[in-house]
């Protein structure tokens, strides 16, 4: 016989109790039932409770990889920056370069490039000022242009400043080399030109420059150069010829005493030689010439003292 339970039922209103009588195996398949159905609402919220985690943890990574975008952007905003501020410096580079090739009247070879190349111009200033909202692809392709660009103009400018350097040196050396102060202390007694030779009466023609003064007087070199003669030389006694370079020669006869010799290196103000009366002279003095490309010039011309 199968079992059952039964449930009284009271009201509070007074009405008679009432008997409800179901088989246990039903009760069983509603108690089964209501365990099946909360664990599947069980189930159901704890997967909704992970994944609102989940959301709210992605929700941080969102945001972490936003603040980071963000970051990128403002850093390629600055470099961006630093870009034009390179540009800008090399610009004004190149303006100083031409100010000194307009003061020295210093002309650029044909084959030099402008800053930014044949027919370059300048490249415009880059957009730093896009919303960090926005992608910045275009601005990086610019970027990488105008790098480029800047490579190129840079080299220019180096080979600009080489060239630049290269002639303000050779300028200084042949300013160094060139003749230009007197050769000795004293009192000038022949000039350049034609003259009444003191020998013979006749007129000559003088190629040097004759200074005066006592025995033992100091001479010195009048520019940088080189010894290629010290010695006797007929006439003019005791002599020393100093090749300058460019062309020019220097010529201090009638020594009294040398004090270089041959191969001997000189800077403008070196002393020389001594005063002296050697040779054909009429008394104690130098006897100075300057020889540009082999043909005598008046010294006076490269005397600036």
């Amino acid at each position: 016989m199968r079992k059952r339970i039964s449930f009284v039922v009271l009201s509070n209103s007074g009405s008679p109790a009432k008997q409800i009588t179901i088989p246990t195996i039903v009760l069983r398949i509603f108690i089964s039932a209501c365990l099946i159905i909360f664990s599947i609402v069980m189930y159901d919220y704890i997967t909704i409770k992970v994944k609102a985690s989940k959301g709210g943890d992605h929700k941080i990574e969102i945001s972490n990889h936003l603040q980071e975008i963000n970051t990128q952007r403002k850093q390629i905003q600055e470099f961006a920056e630093e870009i034009t501020s390179l540009k800008s410096k090399l610009v004004d580079l190149n303006n100083f370069e031409t100010k000194i090739r307009i003061i020295a009247n210093i002309e650029k070879k044909d084959d030099q490039d402008s800053l930014f190349g044949v027919g370059g111009s300048i490249p415009e200033d880059l957009d730093t000022q896009i919303p960090l909202t926005k992608k910045h692809n275009s601005l990086m392709r610019e970027m990488h242009e105008q790098v480029n660009q800047l490579t190129l103009a840079s080299v220019n400018q180096n080979n600009g400043f080489e060239s630049l350097f290269k002639y303000l040196k050779e300028q200084q050396n042949l300013l160094a080399s060139t003749p230009a102060v007197r050769p000795t202390t004293g009192w000038t007694t022949s000039r350049f030109g034609y003259r009444t030779s003191p020998f013979t009466g006749r007129r000559e023609f003088h190629k040097g420059f004759d200074i005066a003064n006592r025995i033992g007087t100091p001479i010195i070199a009048t520019g940088d150069g080189t010894i290629t003669y010290s010695g006797p030389k007929g006439l003019m006694g005791n002599l020393i010829m100093i090749d300058h370079g460019h062309g020019m020669v220097t010529r201090y006869g009638h020594t009294s005493k040398l004090l270089v010799k041959r191969g001997d290196k000189v800077k403008r103000g070196d002393t020389i030689a001594l005063m002296g009366n050697s040779g054909r002279s009429t008394g104690p003095h130098v006897h100075y010439e300057v020889h540009l490309n082999g043909i005598p010039v008046n010294p006076d011309k490269y005397i600036l003292n």
